[in-house]
């Protein structure tokens, strides 16, 4: 089943909508840096609403891009991918759908572990356990099924990175920097599942 090109296009303008968020509210907000703060800190309460419209940009329009493509996604796996590869693009559905919730639920720099705080937290960690156990199962289901495998080396790469770059490497590139990466790869995989859509791939 063929997804229109609009797929690309609505992921490519999520993305560069929350790249030119994330610049100018770092740019604007005093002391802050791309390579010690996380993005949330932008999204945070206390800026207002500066804070608001960073939180949509940076986090629930990306989500609902991504929401958008694993839900066309799931409608679209080839035959022969079986059962794993479903549960893989639902799994990729709820990551997208929290990762949008972190634009709802802002971070509250003065009760990080109460009240929003908390939600975003949860938020966050559903985005970063459900996605790469979406990718390892889309991987699992697609690596044998027509025209898929190239999703397949996709899911497993991204969710591997995103899997990394929340859990693993923070110690040794720091948690900014992971962070960015994990999103980055995530936001990598949608556009990728995006044009495997469009060109029937999946």
């Amino acid at each position: 089943m063929k997804r229109h090109r609009s797929g690309q296009v609505i992921v490519l303008v999520a993305i560069a909508g929350m790249v030119v968020a994330a610049a100018a509210s770092g740019a604007a907000v005093e002391g802050y840096s791309h390579g010690r703060h996380p993005l949330a800190w932008l999204g945070a309460v206390q800026l207002g609403t500066a804070g608001t419209l960073f939180g949509v940009f940076g986090f629930l329009l990306p989500g609902l891009a991504a929401a958008w493509i694993a839900w066309g996604l799931r409608a679209a796996l080839p035959a022969g991918s079986g059962w794993i590869a479903g549960i893989g693009a639902q799994l990729a559905l709820l990551a997208a759908l929290a990762f949008a919730a972190q634009g709802l639920l802002p971070l509250d720099l003065e009760n990080a572990d109460g009240g929003a705080g908390r939600g975003h937290a949860a938020a966050w960690l559903g985005w970063a356990l459900a996605f790469p156990l979406g990718g390892l199962a889309l991987a699992a289901g697609l690596r044998d099924s027509n025209g898929g495998r190239r999703l397949a080396g996709w899911s497993l790469l991204a969710g591997a990175l995103v899997l990394a770059g929340c859990f693993l490497v923070g110690g040794w590139i720091g948690a900014a920097l992971a962070q960015r990466l994990a999103i980055a790869a995530w936001l990598g995989w949608s556009l990728a599942a995006a044009r495997a859509l469009s060109h029937g791939a999946a």
